[in-house]
């Protein structure tokens, strides 16, 4: 268990997320938890606007698992990248990947993070996190070459900052873990403030 946060704030946690880096952040904070996997298909929710989008995913990753949990509080998360006025999601292929390096190569982008705590009977809080990330400017062989890594596959935005990608970046303007896919401080706030409306 985590030292930093009573034990009934952290029982009975399930998170509702594929995401290798996000269960890993959870392990290495001592959270205990269950990890589970929704069926929602990303590319089927309509809502273009990043904020918006992440918020609606995040919920509904979150009630979708809630039919095999019923008695937990379950955790939902989505992560998006936008670049001005432009959403980059996961790409599909090495082409895709290397036009979104390209379009971020010198600029600055917003990487939003919506987390979504629900339990029964109707109990839900959806709140976001954003951080400003900066890249520096990347020359193609850089590209072509962090690409080769496999690294960008699975990441909106096509790069993972605790790995090959933190040499893209120059700085960054908030959450780290956010960028990440999993803003702790926010979820520390939102499961003691969980816990205090499901006691009252």
């Amino acid at each position: 268990m985590n030292p930093l946060l009573p034990l009934k704030i952290q029982e009975d946690l399930v998170l509702a997320s594929a995401s290798p880096r996000r269960r890993k952040i959870l392990s290495d904070l001592d959270f205990e938890y269950i990890p589970a996997v929704s069926s929602v298909k990303e590319d089927e929710v309509i809502w273009e606007e990043p904020r918006k989008r992440a918020r609606v995913l995040a919920e509904l990753k979150a009630v979708d698992v809630q039919s095999d949990f019923p008695s937990k509080r379950i955790i939902g998360a989505d992560t998006v990248v936008e670049c001005d006025g432009r959403r980059l999601d996961k790409p599909a292929d090495e082409n895709e990947a290397a036009d979104m390096l390209r379009f971020l190569s010198g600029r600055t982008h917003t990487v939003i993070t919506a987390l979504a705590l629900v339990s029964l009977p109707n109990h839900r809080k959806i709140e976001l996190e954003s951080t400003s990330v900066i890249f520096r400017e990347l020359n193609q062989q850089e590209i072509e070459s962090y690409i080769s890594t496999g690294e960008c596959f699975d990441k909106a935005g096509a790069y993972g900052i605790q790995g090959y990608g933190a040499a893209l970046v120059e700085a960054i303007e908030g959450c780290f873990y956010n960028v990440v896919g999993m803003p702790v401080n926010l979820l520390i706030r939102m499961l003691r403030e969980f816990a205090e409306e499901q006691s009252d």
